[in-house]
């Protein structure tokens, strides 16, 4: 059933391009996206169409759809393995699909964006980039940074002992719901574009996300509080269809990925350039920033997240420890 409304989806898109141009280019990429126009990664996107369309002489054209208005993230994943649409940004969502991929955006892992940077550029990170082409169907194109993610509340939380009857929704990760869970919350996984509402209506009481999304997200509009966890330091993958990579001729693959590298690092420098801003702006909007015992989360968490990984897993994350300390 499912497999028959994304079929269905695709040919209605198809349709409306159609009537819309006669002249329709060799390669039409469709590409959903969580976050809105105003974000980074939506602007890397509009830029990255820009270049793909120029360098091939418009034969490859990127239609970008901000605001998961194709589809949430999960079902985005699920779209692009079946051939309905092409592209979209995701990262430790994949580990549903590869244990590997838990290190994406592991709770208490890292301490940095530069820890975050080594292991990308480690031989972790190329194992990550490995399986996601062979066991999930994705081809990461390069990756976008997404800064340390933060708990939201309508409370102050400075130390784990605060969590206790706390509703936080968390993405559909594992080891987000081992982390909080070890914490003392209770965790609820909510779409994102859902988020806003379950705090509106106190389906929920608290949220976690990088700065640029939670003011993306209005978030300010129903929370109060940011307390600094700064529980995970995450990035996200752009990533294609590995079959429809594979479908275009040598020529186009070769520009498509050094398009993606300049993509890359345009994005870059508007995230460090937005970084900068962005918590002012949310603190205008009135939410005070709180500094916790982050020691004390560390701690509290102890090796939750550890002991749930295979001992294949365990080794990989024992390296990664080494290294980062």
């Amino acid at each position: 059933m499912r497999l028959a409304v994304y079929l269905l989806f695709g040919l209605t898109l198809t349709g409306a391009w159609a009537c819309r141009s006669s002249n329709q280019p060799e390669f039409l990429l469709r590409a959903s996206l969580l976050v809105a126009e105003d974000h980074t990664w939506f602007r890397a996107f509009q830029h990255f169409g820009e270049l793909l369309e120029e360098r091939s002489e418009g034969r490859i054209v990127l239609q970008t759809y901000p605001s998961e208005q194709l589809a949430k993230e999960i079902e985005a994943i699920r779209m692009i393995q079946t051939g309905v649409i092409d592209m979209t940004t995701t990262s430790a969502l994949l580990s549903n699909w590869t244990e590997i991929m838990t290190f994406c955006e592991m709770p208490f892992l890292m301490d940095s964006m530069e820890d975050a940077d080594d292991m990308l550029t480690g031989p972790v990170g190329a194992r990550i980039r490995s399986e996601m082409v062979t066991k999930t169907g994705l081809r990461p194109v390069g990756y976008f940074q997404a800064g340390a993610r933060h708990l939201t509340s309508n409370r102050p939380i400075r130390h784990p002992d605060d969590l206790q009857g706390l509703v936080i929704r968390i993405p559909s990760i594992p080891a987000f719901v081992t982390a909080w869970d070890a914490l003392g919350a209770k965790t609820t996984p909510i779409a994102f574009s859902e988020v806003f509402t379950s705090l509106q209506q106190g389906v929920i009481n608290a949220q976690e996300n990088p700065l640029p999304l939670t003011k993306m997200a209005a978030m300010y509009e129903v929370q109060e509080y940011v307390n600094l966890t700064s529980h995970v330091f995450g990035w996200t993958y752009p990533v294609i269809g590995e079959k429809k990579f594979k479908s275009m001729p040598a020529d186009l693959q070769q520009i498509f990925l050094e398009c993606a590298l300049e993509m890359q690092a345009y994005e870059r420098q508007l995230f460090l350039e937005n970084d900068v801003l962005t918590r002012a702006e949310l603190e205008a909007k009135g939410m005070t920033f709180v500094e916790v015992d982050r020691a004390a989360f560390v701690e509290k968490h102890g090796n939750a997240i550890y002991n749930t990984l295979s001992p294949e897993m365990k080794a990989v994350y024992l390296s990664l420890k080494d290294t980062i300390q």
